[in-house]
This record gives structure tokens, C-alpha cells and sequence, in this order.
């Protein structure tokens, strides 16, 4: 285990590294960022001036390294519009996103995994209209999704706020009524992919031999259960943590619809008036986040199948 790990922790920082470089190399080819910090009544002098204050007159490479050399410690930058330090900024918005994403992914776990086991073990009409439940899921947009909601429980049944975040620290209940609607719209989607892919994965260990050997030999309910669970558990994990990475993604569009300030926002914000410091540190923060999940399932999925650890 110790041995996955060791090679898991040295392919993300390389991965990190790499996907910072191309990150930094994409945002020196934007047009001249100094022309959004700047009016436009800016003399061609007091352009070079910025310029030369926020070290675009030097190579990238020189760039990049200093940038690296301030990241690894902890300095992401100060944003060139707000003058406020973007680790900071970007430790007020992560809560909010990650409140979301995290909340979405484990009713998207709970939900599709009992669905897809349901379907799985009974077959018959639950597992037609799982599959047909699921190719809806998936077909439908979530921005869609998320405006028939407003329109529904919102505005017309005024049953949850249509906009607006509040803190948890402020009205833990006003907390969970702001997250309903956001949570659901991105939630769909995930619900009807993990549903699909553990009623698969639970039905491949069901036609399995060993499970018809036990099953004659009289084994009980629950302990079979526990044996299939077990074997299909690892499929079930990875699309769990593949379905978490793409609503940090959904994020960023129902942020927008729901008027939340999170990290979407953030990044649609800074890649708007070409705010680099504050691109490039969603960027780290989003890939951190996402190897820390690949992290964690890999050692879940080498300490459920020993196979793995062998690799």
C-alpha cells in the first residue's frame, strides 16, 4: 500500500506541475492583459509602466518559475483588479463550492447506488425503468434542470430561495434551503450515471460463479450481499469520484444561474477581464481537489481489491 501511494503522490505533483505549466504558457497568449487593468485614456507610458510593475516585459519561463516558487509556499499572487491576495479570496469561495459538489456527490452516491443495486438484484420493470430513468439523466441539461426548478419551487411554490448563498455559521437552516435547488440540478445527471454503473457492475458479480456456488450452498441474504457489495464496490467508487470532479465542473454554470459566489463565478470573473493570478489559482485549487480524490479512491480501490496493490 505504502508502495501505491509513493506512486500516486509523485504522478499528481508531476501532473500538477505539468498542468500548471500549460495553464501559465495558455494565459501569456491571451491579448494584453494590461488593457482590462488599465482605461482606455491609458497613455502608451503608463502601459509599459504596468507592464513592467506586473512583470509581463520578462520571459515566460522566468515568470512561471517565480510564480511556481511563491505557489509551493503558499503565495498564489494578488489579483491585478481587486489587489487582494488570491489564496485569500479563493479560501472565502472554496466552502461554497465545495459545499455543493461534496453535498451533490453524496446523494449522488446514496441515491444511484440504492437504485442500481435495486435494479440489479429484483430486474424485471425497476431495472427497465432505471435505464430508461437514466438515459433521461442523462440527455436532459442541468442548466435546464435548474431553471425549471426556479420556476417550480421557487417562484411559483416559493418553497426554497431563488437565488443567494447563506453561510452555515450564519442560519444552518437558511444554509441547507440555499443548497436545495442548486444541489438537485446538478445532482441528476451523477444520480443517473452512478445508478447505471453499479446496476452493471452489481449484475456482472451476480452471474459470477462463485455467487451461484454460495447461493446453493445456502448462504444467506445479507452475506451475499456483503461479498457482492465487496467485488463491486471499486466500479462503484471510481464513477463516484469521476461524477465529483465533473460537478466541481456543473458548479461553475449553476453558480451562475443561482447568483452563488463560489469558485465558478470566481474563474468566470477572472478569465473575463483576464485577472491571470486569479485563473491560475482556481487552477491549482481545482487540481488539487481532483488529485486528492484520485488519491483517496485509488487507496480505497487497492484496499478492496489486492490486485490492485500488486500493480
Amino acid at each position: 500500500m505504502l508502495r501505491l501511494l509513493s506512486r500516486r503522490v509523485i504522478a499528481a505533483a508531476v501532473l500538477l506541475v505539468v498542468i500548471t505549466a500549460v495553464t501559465f504558457v495558455l494565459t501569456s497568449l491571451v491579448p494584453d492583459p494590461v488593457l482590462h487593468v488599465l482605461d482606455a485614456t491609458a497613455s502608451p507610458e503608463q502601459i509599459a509602466a504596468k507592464r513592467h510593475e506586473l512583470g509581463l516585459d520578462r520571459p515566460v519561463t522566468a515568470r512561471y518559475l517565480d510564480w511556481l516558487s511563491g505557489a509551493i509556499g503558499g503565495d498564489l499572487g494578488v489579483s491585478w483588479f481587486t489587489g487582494v491576495p488570491v489564496a485569500a479570496t479563493i479560501a472565502a469561495r472554496l466552502p461554497i463550492t465545495l459545499s455543493l459538489a461534496l453535498i451533490a456527490t453524496v446523494v449522488s452516491a446514496v441515491v444511484g447506488v440504492g437504485f442500481g443495486m435495486a435494479a440489479a438484484i429484483r430486474r424485471g420493470p425497476l431495472d427497465r425503468a432505471l435505464q430508461a430513468v437514466s438515459a433521461l439523466g442523462f440527455a436532459v441539461p442541468g442548466m435546464w434542470i435548474a431553471l425549471l426548478l426556479v420556476i417550480v419551487f421557487a417562484i411559483r411554490l416559493r418553497w426554497f430561495p431563488a437565488t443567494g448563498y447563506v453561510p452555515m455559521t450564519e442560519d444552518p437552516g437558511e444554509w441547507a434551503r440555499s443548497l436545495v435547488l442548486p444541489v438537485a440540478a446538478i445532482a441528476v445527471g451523477s444520480v443517473a450515471a452512478v445508478a447505471a454503473q453499479t446496476r452493471s457492475a452489481v449484475a456482472g458479480v451476480l452471474a459470477q460463479d462463485y455467487i451461484r456456488t454460495l447461493r446453493g450452498r445456502g448462504l444467506p441474504r445479507h452475506r451475499l450481499l456483503r461479498h457482492v457489495l465487496r467485488n463491486a464496490a471499486p466500479a462503484a467508487l471510481t464513477v463516484v469520484s469521476l461524477q465529483f470532479i465533473g460537478l466541481l465542473g456543473g458548479a461553475i454554470v449553476v453558480e451562475q444561474i443561482f447568483a452563488i459566489q463560489g469558485l465558478g463565478s470566481l474563474a468566470t470573473a477572472g478569465s473575463s477581464r483576464s485577472d491571470i493570478p486569479v485563473v491560475l489559482g482556481v487552477v491549482v485549487v481545482g487540481v488539487l481537489i481532483v488529485l486528492a480524490v484520485n488519491l483517496v479512491v485509488d487507496l480505497l480501490v487497492g484496499w478492496l481489491d489486492p490486485k490492485v496493490r500488486r500493480r
